[in-house]
């Protein structure tokens, strides 16, 4: 997992779609749902685009027989270096050692 946030943090689609099995599916937040790792991986360089920066501290992590989830804060710098911390809570379905489901809750509607 610290390998997936360092390059969702360093805003790197390439290394981040790595972590994705070819059919994987994806929601962040209230958005639709996205399919196949090549529109996921436009999806998050869109929103990549959209923040300078952002940076996650993950506080815990849980292992359960199918993924992980994952709990913590990010913060969104904005291209007017105003900032936006707030919590998330990630939960990744994994097989085979790459991301067949990943689930963002966070609230990123005041960005």
């Amino acid at each position: 997992m610290k390998n997936l946030f360092q390059a969702i943090d360093n805003k790197d689609t390439e290394t981040f779609a790595g972590f994705l099995a070819e059919h994987a599916t994806f929601r962040f937040g209230n958005a639709p749902i996205v399919t196949d790792r090549a529109n996921i991986a436009a999806v998050v360089d869109d929103f990549f685009n959209s923040v300078k920066a952002l940076s996650h501290t993950v506080a815990e992590t849980w292992r359960t027989p199918t993924g992980v989830i994952c709990q913590g804060t990010v913060t969104y710098t904005r291209f007017d270096d105003s900032t936006l911390t707030i919590p998330f809570c990630n939960i990744f379905r994994i097989n085979e050692d790459l991301i067949e489901e990943y689930l963002i809750y966070a609230d990123v509607s005041a960005l």
